[in-house]
This record gives structure tokens, C-alpha cells and sequence, in this order.
């Protein structure tokens, strides 16, 4: 019999683990819906527990709640015996992972939660296990083949485990309107993070802006590019709004003896680009190179509020 290729063994790895994410999919009932609820009530942390491979995804599902506003913290089974039962407080709730349901560290991580009437979700592929029994909620994986061509291997299961979290972190983050903004505030850091920095939060105010009235001498208008340090100048007229901008190209499109006797609204550029002050660092980026300008001025109400530079964008990572 010819033995199968490494390719042909992934494909069928990849296959039997899609089939089971499609039956575990298939499978969802009303205690889905409860488990959710349950999690979005909890006014604790939510405490996620589970003994070898299930421990494994257990971190990365406590992980995955954590980074989704949603505060969660894996617990070692074993670690619980001895101390670490600690940390589980009354006001939180526990998510417990094992395939067998029989898992022997657990518990006395099921027993305490009992004791202290702290909600608990089991995850497990068998029925009437001791830890779906236990659970105020139940989770139960379809019966689907382990990849592994023994069936040994957890494989399929703690594929659709951690796909199970995922779910249940990606339900809970929209049942609470989890919003962009809060997803920044817990991703400053990264390629993640940079993305979603916002103008405002990059952006020069107050006594940094150059803006000048429009009937400005040009004399004037050099001190004030000059001494801010941005290559322009803002010009507003007598209500505020600004009407153009004045830069280095404009100086050397206008240099001429009479240059200093002319006025800032003799030679600025009218209807400058803008941005909103909420709007995202990338979209002024790009907005800046598909201008070919080095700053733009940031409005609210149509009012100068700060001045956001190329040079700011790439000081911050937003590229």
C-alpha cells in the first residue's frame, strides 16, 4: 500500500479538524446563549482551567478574553490543590476544559466552586461527565475522530475547544459593544495598537499651532513658520475658520522684492486638506501621501485644534 505524501497527510489533518469545527457549529444550542450570559454577569475575572492540552488552550482562551475587555486569568488545576484556589474570588466565574470530563486535578477546582456558588461552564466531548454535571452550564464537543491516526492525539478536540473560546470571547465582546477605541487602550503596543491610534492622540495643541489672521504681514507670517517648526502656516479669518495655509513651496512661489509687504491671504494656498480630530493616524497618513503633504491641520466644527506633522505618524508606528 503506498504510504501517503506530508502533503496528503496536512490535507487530511486539515480536513478531519474543518469537519469537526462544522459539527461543533452544528451542534450549538441554547446553553451557548446561556454560557454567554452567564460570562457577561460575572463581576469578577473569569477564571479559566484545564489539565495538559486543555490547559493549553485554556491560557489562550483566558488570554483571548483578557485582550477583549473581558478580565480573565488561567488557573492551574494542580497549582489550585495547593494554594493557588486563592485566587478564584466569589464575584467570578469559571470556564473548565477537559475532554474526558474525568479529569482527576479538577476536582478539587469544581468542588470549591461549588462550595462558593461561583458559576461554572464545563467544556467537555462527554456526556454526563463529572464536570458537565457539575457545571451551571454545559458545553458539549461533538463526537468527531481525533486527527491523529492513532485517535490518541488530542487534535480535533482542542481544535474545536479553542475555537469554542474564541466564540464565547467574540459573543461576549458584542453582547457588551466591545468598541475599537477599547480594543486600543488594551493594545498600545504592536503593529495592532499602532493601527488604531487616533489623530487626537498624536496630534500638537494649544501654543504649537501656527496659525496667523489672514491680513498678517508676510513678515510676520515667516517669525511665526519659523519658530513653530512645521513648514507652514495656518491662516484664519475673522471667525476663526481657516481658509489656507501658507508653506515653503508657497514662499518660493511668491519670492519677490515686495514678498514681506504682502498680506498671509496674498499668498496662502486656499482650501487646505483637513482631518477630524477621532479620525484614525493611518487615514491621515494617507491622506498625506496621496497629497504629497508633510502636515495637515485638524478640525472640529470646522475650528483649528491642532496640527498633525508627517513626522508624528512615524514617531508613533503608523504606517
Amino acid at each position: 500500500m503506498k504510504s501517503m505524501t506530508d502533503v496528503e497527510v496536512a490535507r487530511r489533518v486539515l480536513n478531519l479538524e474543518a469537519e469537526g469545527l462544522h459539527a461543533l457549529a452544528e451542534s450549538l444550542d441554547g446553553n451557548f446563549g446561556q454560557a454567554v450570559q452567564l460570562l457577561a454577569g460575572a463581576k469578577g475575572r473569569i477564571i479559566v482551567s484545564g489539565m495538559g492540552k486543555s490547559g493549553h488552550i485554556a491560557r489562550k482562551i483566558a488570554a483571548t478574553f483578557a485582550s477583549t475587555g473581558a478580565p480573565a486569568q488561567f488557573v492551574h488545576p494542580g497549582e489550585a490543590s495547593h494554594g493557588d484556589l486563592g485566587m478564584i474570588a466569589r464575584d467570578d466565574a469559571a470556564l473548565l476544559m477537559s475532554n474526558s470530563g474525568e479529569t482527576a486535578e479538577l476536582k478539587d477546582l469544581i468542588a470549591y466552586t461549588k462550595r462558593f456558588s461561583i458559576p461554572t461552564i464545563g467544556i467537555s466531548s462527554r456526556a454526563g461527565s463529572a464536570l458537565l454535571e457539575a457545571a451551571d452550564v454545559s458545553l458539549l464537543l461533538p463526537a468527531t475522530p481525533e486527527a491523529c491516526p492513532m485517535g490518541l492525539a488530542p487534535t480535533t478536540s482542542t481544535t474545536m475547544t479553542l475555537a469554542l473560546g474564541d466564540a464565547l470571547a467574540v459573543a461576549l465582546m458584542e453582547r457588551k459593544g466591545f468598541s475599537p477605541d477599547q480594543y486600543q487602550v488594551l493594545h498600545p503596543g504592536g503593529s495592532l495598537g499602532q493601527s488604531l491610534i487616533r489623530v487626537e492622540d498624536i496630534m500638537n495643541t494649544g501654543d504649537a499651532l501656527p496659525l496667523v489672521p489672514e491680513d498678517t504681514p508676510m513678515s510676520e507670517v515667516l517669525l511665526v513658520m519659523t519658530a513653530k517648526g512645521f513648514g507652514c502656516a495656518g491662516v484664519f479669518d475673522q471667525n476663526g475658520f481657516v481658509r489656507g495655509v501658507i508653506t515653503d513651496g508657497d514662499l518660493r512661489r511668491n519670492m519677490k522684492p515686495e514678498l514681506f509687504e504682502m498680506r498671509a491671504d496674498q499668498v496662502m494656498t486656499a482650501n487646505p486638506k483637513t482631518i477630524r480630530r477621532n479620525a484614525l493616524a493611518a487615514e491621515a497618513l494617507g491622506m498625506m501621501n496621496a497629497n504629497a503633504i508633510t502636515f495637515l491641520f485638524v478640525m472640529e466644527n470646522e475650528m483649528p485644534v491642532g496640527i498633525l506633522h508627517l513626522q508624528d505618524c512615524l514617531r508613533a508606528g503608523v504606517a
